[in-house]
């Protein structure tokens, strides 16, 4: 049996790109960052993120970047700027980046219970 110990990693989101943030975030989830990282163990870090609210959107993505769902039935196609979604919670668009971001695998679940995001 392997023994993980999850440490907490602290970030401070103000003035940083949504993307960039995210990249690092998911590193750490996954644990890539530490020298004892295997594949089939879910040994990453507790990532807990502050000012949120404060992240830098560079260019025009706040009026062009649209955020898409489906519910599956006829009709159910909704679409959201980004705009939108940012003012309603801005840690939204960091969880939905870091989402997108994590190998689509059985841990992906808990690694995102591990992301803790304050505004």
């Amino acid at each position: 049996m392997i023994r993980i110990s999850r440490t907490i990693q602290k970030l401070d989101a103000a003035d940083q790109a949504p993307g960039r943030l995210a990249t690092r975030i998911a590193m750490m989830l996954m644990g890539k960052d530490k020298p004892s990282f295997v594949n089939n163990v879910d040994a990453g870090a507790i990532v807990e993120v502050v000012h949120a609210s404060k992240m830098r959107i560079t260019g025009s993505k706040m009026d062009t970047k649209e955020y898409h769902s489906h519910t599956m039935h006829p009709g159910g196609f909704a679409s959201r700027k980004m705009k939108q979604v940012f003012e309603n919670d801005p840690a939204d668009v960091l969880r939905r980046a870091v989402d997108r971001m994590l190998p689509k695998n059985s841990f992906r679940p808990e690694r995102l219970k591990r992301l803790l995001i304050k505004n």
